[in-house]
């Protein structure tokens, strides 16, 4: 039986596919007929803006459940895409970390104001802050498990250690139950030896926690957000769109399975880091 899962992307460091794994992964989920909601917790909202909306446009989001009470159901709209939803941000959510000092239990205020959409979706996505603020714990306090993307190039591993202590930080006090769903390699370029270097590096210091799947470097999935469209959307036939197809169908397989001794084969090392 497939359970109901959700999912932070996350990675301090910015320019590693995050936000597109966010949507197209979203997206791809959709057209599998899984009914996906992205949360874009991301004070840049370029997953609102990814999916077809403008920013500067969106009256309401994230920061006004947070601060305001707002309930997200009012707030969540369709997306062109099929069975995808969007929990949009605009750029006031960066002042949200700060007014969030003064909240009790600001750790868990995701938790308290999101986790009644869990029984509407078969997958929640979040698309986190490229930092490890209190949006972020957040995201982690309120996820099942993470999605990392780490770029197939030379400083693919630097921060990865810090973001793994952080996430047995947060196992260890936040949420017990949070899992890594898994390592995902991006913009992996055939014509260089060092992408190649940089996934054995990663397969040897992470094993079975890296998807099989590897999205690779692809035009085509660089232009889909200047349209407003997800790669599946934009072009269905293109490598990208097949990549994260690919990792969507891997995802659905991995949560449909019963392996109970997941949680202990998925315990983080961080050897070496």
């Amino acid at each position: 039986m497939e359970k109901l899962t959700t999912l932070a992307v996350i990675n301090q460091k910015g320019g590693v596919g995050k936000t597109t794994t966010a949507i197209n992964l979203s997206a791809c989920l959709g057209v599998l007929d899984k009914k996906t909601l992205i949360i874009d917790a991301d004070p840049q909202a370029n997953c609102t803006s990814g999916v077809g909306f403008e920013s500067r446009k969106i009256n309401q989001g994230i920061y006004d459940c947070i601060i305001n009470g707002v309930d997200p159901k009012e707030l969540i709209v369709k997306t062109k895409s099929p069975h995808l939803d969007l929990l949009p941000s605009h750029i006031d959510l960066v002042g949200a970390e700060i007014e969030m000092i003064s909240i009790d239990e600001r750790e868990f205020v995701f938790k308290k104001i999101f986790s009644n959409l869990r029984n509407d979706y078969d997958y929640i996505i979040i698309d986190c802050s490229p930092s490890l603020g209190l949006l972020t714990l957040n995201s982690l306090t309120l996820s099942d498990s993470v999605i990392i993307p780490v770029q197939c190039e030379y400083f693919a591993l630097e921060g990865l250690g810090k973001l793994l202590n952080t996430i047995k930080i947060v196992q260890s006090r936040l949420n017990k139950s949070l899992d890594i769903e898994g390592i995902l390699l991006t913009m992996y370029d055939t014509r260089l030896r060092l992408s190649n270097q940089v996934i054995e590096e990663v397969k040897i210091h992470f094993q079975q926690l890296v998807f099989d799947t590897i999205i690779h470097r692809n035009t085509r999935l660089g232009e889909a957000p200047s349209y407003g469209e997800t790669i599946i959307m934009h072009d269905a036939s293109s490598k990208g769109a097949v990549n994260y197809l690919n990792l969507a169908k891997e995802l659905i397989i991995k949560n449909i399975s019963t392996n109970s001794n997941s949680s202990v084969e998925k315990n983080i090392k961080v050897n070496g880091f």
